[in-house]
């Protein structure tokens, strides 16, 4: 009698960091593609397409609880039957799987799962795609490891109403046992698979804006960006040059996100919900309804009340709940824990202690900035001075050498001083009346808390608002928005969120209150002065927020990868490029 086989080693990591058992679904995923299962499983992230909506509406009838499935050695000879979502778990290979029906006839049981789309097709005729076979095989070796005997399963394809069957062979069980370890292993050492190449998978599936597949691979290609590729992100300029690897990047993600933002300014606002709807009222009349999953984030405005039953709503469909003072101040936020990748996080706060990671991402920062207020003065000053576009293009290159956090901030601190100084040549009046005197600034630096000025005003509220868009992209992507890399960490200050917003302040903000100003959406009764400080009514910042959120609906040319996307959505591509920069998969920080 030969020595019995040596069990299989556990597959799952031994320090137990991750959940004990990994879903047959999962393995599906790894096998579809490494880089989606550690997005959805490692890094919890989901995001519904029309094809996910779909199934889990065909599934609804498998999902239901059956009556269960007796034990194996109490099945008979002779026992037929069928139930449904049956759920079992294998310890040997460290995976769960739920079944949408099982099939049991003579003793043997027989899984069979549902899917959307369509077999493959081949010579041999209809078989299963290997994401199904591996999947299927997940199923029948956990049924396996818990008694049953099961020769074959089964997957029958919604889109044609076939049924595929695939026998559980040596085959099948080799393939499947190697899938899942290969998993386990990915999942365990938490850095995240290169993407797939120019894959039809990519078109059609939902994570494609948290993946960036193509962009990722061709940003990897790109060793050095020239300085017209630094974010000069304006929708009127000219396409990209042409440039190895600049061809033919596919748009796989939106141009615009069709959620919309909510703000309530009214005080005394009180927010409540009522199944999916939340509701706004003052007082005891009913002012607004706004469906939840229309609205990607709610931001309340000094005095506004919000009920736990409607933020409890807002975690759990992931929109953000952001509270600023009656002035605009941006106070904080809360959010759902709605991403698990403490990868990232773990690298960004490794990363924050190295002077030189921190030195290099703050060149570019600032030599972005710095170099896209010197593109708004070129492009909409009445009469550019030719000296202040000079040293302007002088600091941005410097900012690119510089040697310490200390020469950054003095750079920027120059290009500022020039950079308002010609501020006022951006509001441009009606040639039969001037400018109203509220607008002009007296500018020798920034000045707030409170603005002493129409325009700083609008500048507060605006940097404000940024700031908490950037916190929002941070937290979607897995960032920690109080650890930054330019802006020393301070107790409630969004570091982060300030570091990334430096080359989009004259992008967005900047360019917001001069179209404001210019087209007299906000106008000098919109104001009301006390003391030396200057604020906005709430007339003023209701307007002003519509001349924010055009600005961020704004379609723009992306200057590395040529296609047009919103400003909100174009903050979300480079929260995440930077994501991927810290974990090396970017080689080059000017990538960013």
């Amino acid at each position: 009698m030969g020595a019995a086989a040596a069990p299989a080693p556990d597959p799952r990591p031994s320090d137990r960091s991750l959940p004990e058992y990994l879903p047959a679904r999962m393995v599906n995923e790894y096998v579809y593609c490494p880089r989606l299962f550690f997005l959805e499983w490692v890094e919890g992230l989901f995001a519904e397409s029309a094809d996910t909506v779909e199934g889990s509406a065909q599934h609804q009838r498998v999902d239901k609880e059956g009556k269960g499935l007796p034990d194996a050695d109490a099945l008979g000879e002779d026992e037929r039957l069928q139930t449904r979502s049956v759920t079992m778990s294998s310890e040997r290979l460290g995976v769960i799987a739920k079944m949408d029906i099982v099939d049991v006839e003579g003793g043997v049981v027989t899984p069979v799962d549902y899917k959307h789309g369509k077999p493959r097709e081949s010579d041999a005729g209809l078989e299963l795609w290997p994401a199904d076979r591996v999947q299927l095989g997940v199923q029948a070796l956990v049924l396996r490891d818990n008694g049953y005997r099961c020769d074959e399963a089964v997957v029958f394809y919604q889109k044609t109403r076939q049924k595929v069957r695939v026998p559980v062979d040596a085959g099948l069980v080799e393939e499947t046992e190697r899938a899942i370890a290969e998993a386990w292993e990915t999942a365990r050492r938490g850095e995240i698979p290169p993407p797939l190449e120019d894959s039809p998978k990519c078109p059609g599936c939902s994570l494609v804006p948290i993946c960036l597949p193509d962009e990722t691979n061709r940003l990897v290609q790109i060793e050095e960006a020239s300085e017209a590729e630094q974010l000069a992100l304006f929708p009127e300029a000219e396409p990209p040059r042409k440039g190895p690897g600049r061809e033919g990047v596919r748009q796989l993600v939106s141009a615009r996100d069709e959620k919309r933002p909510v703000y309530l300014n009214t005080q005394g606002l009180r927010v409540g919900k009522r199944g999916e709807v939340l509701q706004v009222k003052e007082k005891e009349s009913l002012r607004q309804e706004v469906r939840i999953h229309e609205m990607n984030q709610l931001n309340l405005m000094g005095n506004v009340q919000i009920s736990t039953q409607a933020v409890q709503t807002l975690c759990e469909a992931g929109v953000p709940v952001c509270y600023f003072s009656m002035g605009g101040w941006f106070y904080g936020i809360t959010v759902g824990m709605n991403t698990k990748n403490v990868f990232l996080r773990r690298r960004q706060y490794d990363g924050s202690a190295q002077e030189w990671l921190r030195l290099a991402l703050a060149r570019r920062l600032v030599a972005g900035k710095v170099r896209n207020q010197r593109t708004l003065l070129m492009r909409n000053h009445v009469e550019p001075k030719g000296l202040v576009l000079e040293q302007l293009r002088e600091m941005a290159g410097r900012a690119e050498a510089a040697g310490s956090l200390e020469e950054l901030l003095g750079l920027e601190g120059n290009a500022a001083r020039l950079y308002f100084g010609e501020f006022d040549g951006l509001l441009k009046a009606d040639d039969e009346e001037e400018m109203p005197a509220i607008f002009r600034m007296d500018f020798q630096g920034r000045n707030r808390r409170p603005p002493r000025d129409a325009v700083n005003a609008l500048l507060s509220l605006g940097y404000s608002m940024l700031a908490k868009d950037l916190t929002i992209a941070c937290y979607a992507v897995g960032f920690d928005p109080m650890m930054g890399f330019y802006h020393e960490p301070r107790f409630g200050r969004p570091s982060l969120a300030l570091d990334l917003m430096e080359p989009f302040r004259p992008l967005i903000v900047d360019s917001a209150v001069i179209s404001a100003i210019n087209t007299k959406m906000v106008t000098p009764r919109d104001f009301v002065t006390a003391g030396r400080g200057v604020a906005l009514r709430p007339e003023g910042r209701k307007a002003f927020f519509r001349a924010y959120e055009l600005r961020m609906d704004g379609l723009v040319t992306h200057p590395l990868f040529d296609y047009r996307v919103s400003y909100r959505r174009l903050l979300e591509i480079q929260v995440r490029l930077l994501g991927r920069w810290l974990e090396g998969r970017l080689g080059s920080i000017r990538c960013l």
